[in-house]
């Protein structure tokens, strides 16, 4: 039976750049709190939070895990505590935002050799997107070249380019050794030291001398920062009356929900030192779901109105599903949080977006790939269902009909595409129905369609890998990749007449049309235009909509480029009829042929996409990045620095020049670029470049 209620609940997200350590810290959360009785590996593909075939393979996360553990805090008080443990690289991050839309707190992690990377800053300024209050923990304290001091330097100047006080950063532990002599760690609000035996128990003790002066001057300074957001406090403890532990703690854990506060912890995921200092401190100083009332917004289709959710048990129940797996197993797993209410298994609900009625077959928790059946689950409380075949990711479950929908991070653009090809008729037959649900499962995969091609668009090169892979194992739809081709067009060199004429006789009635074509080149972005200039009834009227359609036909069909032919205008100014041989046919050949005729004589020049191209790099990379989109062809068409010194760089250029521009971009800049593309207008291409 379900004992835990909303106050003791807390829903964390483990967020940081790639290989510091989240899932190994995950790892050792569970094995401490008894969860699991042994610690998995993520190079063993052991891992509880990295169970997909495509994580193991990999040795990384690559989709959102989700765990949940029970913990009793240094006060005698039981919580469940739920880990999201989100992967580190750009080519998941809809996973992070999956993470931070439902945790009430943020775990950033932060490696003690490696320090503040691009995925620390990328997850950190994720979080002031989400408004949520976080915490910082400082992993692989026990490798080689670990430095705790100069991560903390790191994690200040970081609050302080994303507009941050600095001084909000609060170390509440030092390490005691570091690299292979770590044992322990400083407590800086108690004043004490604690020593780890191998099995992660710690107990106190007095502080060594060699630390003990530091970490005085370091409590001093930490409890009158966390004091100073508190009048009445800070007057007490100017006067002398110093605030004990306990009291350090409930200020703390006000100021880190007001977000004025970032503990800084030390963590080591292997040896199990301060792991349970970080799950003591989840409890005590991490917000509790009524503390941060949901946000979602209020209205019908577009609705901009928005409005806070209480994490009330006994309100009306809604759920948000935030992450959808299809399991080759039981089928499509929904994982969801409950923002108000309670819910119990055989309840109905109903998708706030599509009106379909679902109802709620067995509930179970989630930790990796083991469910544990759950009887309720109430406000606050992260599990998952079966079988909610109309309730996409990022959806409401509303008691009743209503329009709510969930106040969702801004979206991810894609940013890479491939083409993707099915292998063999029954794979073709599927590949409409698995792409649609693995979009329904990541929001940040996107598909199109062209004449030609089915196109797959996603953050990153492992990310459409990954996709792909699903789609074999999951979905059983196999499929070979190419890129994307680029969309030219045509358009006329200059202006051109031709005589379009059909004349058939092979027994009874023939196919007989004449018309007389001139062609215009019209101004980019005008697309056809047709004109009736006949006079004296040569062509009939009956007949001018085939000569309309068959001039069409022929643009898009290409020209002698081999390209659909646009911003023409064609206008038939004259043609003869036969009043048995004619018909609408006849008509619309003649016109095509016209058409042809015209293009040929005239000749086309080519026309090639561009793309906006919108960048936000650190100011050290900007040179690099000028001179870089002035290779691909690029102009420049504005600059500028923004509020957190970062500068914008925003400019036009070939689509062909910037199919994996998003990749370069990231090793150019060390993985600190971010780019939006978006479709600008066609241009004629260079004479000088290589045919398209």
């Amino acid at each position: 039976m379900d004992t835990a209620t909303t106050p003791t609940v807390r829903d964390v997200a483990l967020v940081g750049h790639g290989g510091a350590g989240k899932t190994t810290l995950a790892e050792a959360l569970l094995l401490r709190a008894g969860a699991v009785p042994r610690a998995g590996r993520v190079a063993d593909g052991t891992a509880v939070c990295d169970h997909e075939p495509e994580e193991v393979a990999r040795g990384s996360s690559v989709a959102l895990g989700v765990a949940d553990l029970d913990w009793t805090c240094s006060r005698g008080c039981p919580h469940r505590i739920t880990l999201l443990d989100a992967p580190g690289s750009p080519d998941f991050a809809g996973a992070v935002d999956a993470a931070l839309a439902v945790a009430d707190l943020a775990v950033v992690v932060v490696s003690a050799v490696d320090g503040v990377q691009s995925g620390t800053e990328a997850a950190w300024r994720r979080c002031d997107d989400a408004g949520l209050p976080r915490l910082v923990v400082v992993t692989q304290e026990d490798r080689a070249r670990a430095d705790f001091h100069r991560v903390l330097d790191q994690v200040r100047d970081l609050a302080a380019r994303t507009g941050h006080d600095p001084a909000g950063v609060l170390p509440l532990e030092l390490p005691l050794g570091e690299e292979q002599a770590l044992h322990g760690v400083a407590d800086v609000l108690s004043d004490r030291a604690l020593d780890y035996d191998p099995d992660g128990r710690h107990h106190d003790g007095d502080l060594p001398a060699d630390v003990a002066g530091q970490e005085r001057l370091l409590h001093d300074a930490v409890a009158e920062e966390i004091v100073a957001h508190d009048d009445e406090q800070l007057e007490r403890y100017l006067a002398g009356d110093v605030p004990g532990t306990a009291d350090l703690v409930r200020a703390l854990a006000h100021e880190v929900l007001a977000g004025d506060a970032v503990p800084v912890l030390v963590a080591s995921g292997t040896t199990g030192v301060g792991v349970d200092r970080l799950a003591d401190l989840l409890c005590e100083v991490g917000p509790a779901p009524a503390d941060r009332p949901a946000r979602v917004r209020v209205g019908g289709d577009g609705a901009t109105a928005e409005t806070t959710l209480p994490a009330d048990p006994d309100g009306e129940p809604v759920l948000h599903v935030f992450r959808t797996v299809a399991d080759p197993f039981v089928g499509q797993v929904s994982v969801f949080r409950v923002l108000s209410g309670t819910v119990r298994p055989g309840d109905h609900l109903v998708n706030t977006t599509t009106g379909v009625t679902e109802r709620l077959h067995g509930l179970f928790r989630l930790r990796g790939r083991e469910h544990v059946p759950t009887d309720v689950v109430r406000a606050g409380d992260i599990a998952a269902v079966a079988k909610l075949t109309g309730t996409p990711t990022s959806s409401l479950l509303a008691g009743r009909a209503q329009p709510v929908r969930p106040a969702d991070l801004p979206a991810r653009p894609p940013v890479l595409a491939v083409a993707v090809a099915p292998v063999s008729q029954a794979d073709d037959d599927r590949l409409s129905g698995a792409l649609a649900r693995l979009v329904a499962e990541d929001p940040t995969l996107h598909v199109d369609r062209t004449a030609h091609q089915t196109v797959l668009r996603g953050l990153g090169d492992a990310h459409l890998a990954v996709a792909v892979e699903r789609l074999a194992r999951v979905f059983g739809v196999h499929v070979t990749t190419e890129p994307v081709r680029i969309s030219y067009r045509e358009t006329l060199a200059g202006p051109a007449a031709a005589e379009g004429r059909l004349k058939k006789q092979s027994g009874g009635h023939g196919q007989f049309a004449v018309v007389q074509l001139r062609l215009t080149p019209l101004p980019a972005g005008s697309g056809f235009a047709f004109v009736d200039s006949v006079v004296g009834g040569a062509v009939p009227r009956s007949y001018l909509p085939a000569v309309e359609r068959g001039a069409a036909e022929a643009l898009a069909a290409g020209g002698p480029l081999g390209h659909p032919v646009v911003d023409v205008q064609v206008e038939v100014h004259d043609g003869r009829a036969h009043a048995v041989d004619s018909s609408d046919m006849a008509f619309r050949t003649a016109a095509a042929a016209g058409v042809r005729a015209a293009l040929a004589s005239a000749g086309t020049v080519l026309l090639e996409p561009t793309l906006h191209v919108e960048v936000l790099v650190p100011a050290a990379a900007q040179g690099d990045v000028l001179g870089d989109l002035s290779g691909r062809r690029g102009r420049i068409s504005a600059t500028g620095t923004t509020d957190d010194g970062r500068v914008r760089i925003e400019a036009v250029a070939p689509e062909a020049e910037l199919a994996r521009y998003a990749l370069d971009l990231r090793a150019l800049t060390g993985g600190y670029g971010e780019v939006v593309l978006t479709p600008g207008p066609y241009e004629l291409r260079p004479g000088h470049l290589a045919p398209a």
